[in-house]
């Protein structure tokens, strides 16, 4: 395949990196170029989804899913001078993307604020390059992985790398921030520049519910307008449903709905989903029984993912192979998930400590009524949002508490982020490695991701979905993941919205349901329940047990010292809870990643 891998790198407009783009080029290779001549975008990936133009000495690629035609992105450039005016020149575009540009020398490179598209940096030869993945600039370099930073992966629930940029797992590589563009001027030299910000949530209900609406509609556009048949998940979530009304009502292409169906009976889903299909009459409708659906975990012990990073999905590649090869053969070209509807629409808990000092009565009665849901005394939840830290002190404290035991499932989820925690068959080694790596990131750049804890709590989520649908789609044959939630106007409209407006008791997703009130059947929106899938992980574990035990018997984590097998091996008992093997997932998405890398 090549150095690039079939993947695409941006160079300045310098000599330096003109003599290193001979060495990139590629049988097939395309090359956009500086308006000096010289190379500056070197790659094979970036020609089927590009909408490039050129004005002057300003040239802009806006590579990915956007509704731009050429015409109207050199319509919209014609008055850049300078590269602040690029990103004005694109303002309101739909979709998920890399935006590049070159004005007289000067670059700006960056990806979606969502981490859908995100952007790497590297010096190779001593040239700055950047690229859209970390596996591309790992291979120019030769780099081997990183130990400790595969040591602070094993963490749970995990840090929201992608969220915060840095560090990556290979070493020489780094991640720049989903929310900062990468610029470098005539020689080369480097700064980042905030692009995106979270707006200040003002907004009520009705108001935010509109812009969710107006952007969720244009973001399912940009997957609807190539025509042509495309597949979207119909769980018989609301997230799942709101969307395939969404695709219907815009017609221009042929919808498939995909569901799989559960092992529990009680799971209320395919009622749901059902009821949901029956008032789609003009889709085709894929179900796959449960019989005939994988297993999560399914050939864990033998896969290979070469993917830049462990993935989360790793439990998951099976079914979503499986479900994507369905919609392949029923002529899907581009399957929309519904993937960031929940981090978006449930309320986030850390509101409440943000309004501890302003609302309190508001903060008391809602506290009251999530302490009672989870058991716990109401006084411990007051401690936890009386005197929240800082975002730097929560750092401080999550070091100090890094081999401790779990935090409350709410306690943990009223600050910053759920507290991550060495998993207990970690070595020392490994903690050591973890505590290290995390120092680093306190002793560095620490900053928050918005002011106020529930928005940052969001993004954190939002930012690791973002990346596990990138990584999907670099990886898994079949048509590629569409994820409007994820789109960045999205994210945007429902970070908007006042959270006192959106946490209503009796009401489920309320911001989702108002956006989407005559978009989809009033029947349909009055869901107040979820499915649960404990059954099917249970299930999974009983056939699957022999798989991740030999995964483990076997573990290049444990002949690397991070982990102790045995300890691990102990939370695939016949009686563990769904906590204890949501715990192992960080470790066995270490394990195939490793394994993928070195075998």
């Amino acid at each position: 395949m090549g150095l690039m891998n079939g993947s695409w790198v941006v160079l300045p407009d310098t000599e330096a990196a003109a003599a290193l783009a001979h060495r990139l080029a590629e049988p097939g290779a395309r090359s956009l170029r500086h308006a000096s001549g010289r190379p500056w975008l070197v790659g094979a990936r970036h020609g089927s989804a590009a909408v490039t133009a050129r004005v002057g000495r300003v040239r802009v690629a806006v590579l990915g899913r956007s509704a731009l035609t050429p015409g109207e992105l050199r319509a919209r450039i014609a008055q850049v001078r300078d590269l602040p005016g690029v990103e004005a020149a694109v303002a309101g575009t739909a979709g998920s993307y890399h935006l590049l540009a070159t004005v007289d020398g000067r670059v700006w490179v960056r990806g979606a604020a969502s981490a859908t598209c995100r952007v790497f940096t590297a010096r190779v030869d001593g040239v700055p390059v950047a690229a859209p993945d970390a596996g591309t600039l790992a291979a120019l370099l030769g780099a081997a992985p990183d130990a400790e930073m595969l040591a602070a992966r094993l963490l749970d629930p995990p840090m929201p790398w992608a969220a915060l940029g840095g560090r990556t797992l290979w070493p020489g590589v780094t991640a720049v921030r989903p929310d900062d563009a990468l610029t470098w001027d005539r020689d080369g030299s480097e700064r980042r520049v905030r692009w995106w910000s979270p707006p200040e949530p003002g907004r009520s209900l009705r108001e935010a519910a509109g812009e969710v609406r107006q952007a969720l509609t244009r973001a399912v556009a940009t997957c609807t307008a190539g025509g042509g048949t495309i597949s979207a998940d119909l769980s018989g979530g609301l997230d799942s449903t709101s969307l395939c009304f969404t695709a219907d009502s815009r017609g221009g292409a042929r919808l498939v709905t995909v569901r799989w169906e559960s092992a529990d009976p009680r799971n209320d889903d395919a009622l749901w989903a059902r009821r949901a299909a029956g008032a789609l009459p003009d889709a085709r409708h894929l179900v796959i029984g449960a019989p005939r659906t994988p297993d999560w975990y399914a050939g864990i012990d033998t896969l290979r993912l070469r993917t830049e990073e462990p993935v989360p999905w790793v439990r998951d590649v099976a079914k979503q192979s499986d479900v994507l090869r369905r919609a392949e053969a029923a002529g899907s070209r581009l399957h929309l998930m519904g993937g960031g509807g929940d981090e978006l629409f449930t309320p986030a808990p850390p509101y409440l400590a943000d309004l501890a000092l302003s609302r309190p009565g508001h903060v008391l009665r809602h506290l009251r009524r999530r302490c009672l849901d989870h058991r716990v005394r109401t006084l411990s939840g007051l401690r936890a949002v009386a005197a929240p830290p800082g975002y730097r002190r929560w750092l401080r404290h999550l070091l100090r508490d890094l081999d401790g035991p779990p935090a409350h499932e709410l306690l943990g989820r009223l600050g910053w982020q759920p507290p991550p925690r060495m998993p207990p068959w970690a070595t020392p080694e490994a903690v050591h490695a973890a505590r290290a790596v995390l120092r680093g990131v306190l002793e560095g750049r620490a900053e928050s991701l918005a002011a106020h804890r529930w928005q940052h709590f969001v993004l954190c989520l939002i930012r690791e979905g973002g990346n596990a649908v990138r990584q999907l789609n670099t990886t898994l044959a079949g048509p590629p993941y569409a994820s409007p939630y994820h789109d960045d106007h999205v994210v945007t409209a429902a970070l908007s919205a006042r959270p006192t407006e959106t946490d209503l008791p009796g009401r489920f997703k309320p911001l989702l349901t108002s956006a989407m009130d005559g978009v989809v059947p009033p029947g349909n929106l009055s869901r107040t329940t979820k499915g649960r899938y404990d059954a099917d992980l249970h299930r999974a574990l009983r056939r699957q047990r022999r798989p991740l035990r030999s995964l483990l018997d076997t573990s290049l984590l444990a002949a690397g010292g991070l982990i102790d097998p045995e300890r691990a091996r102990g939370a695939l008992h016949s009686h563990a809870t769904v906590a204890d093997i949501n715990g192992l997932l960080p470790t066995v998405a270490c394990e195939v990643w490793l394994r993928s890398h070195t075998r």
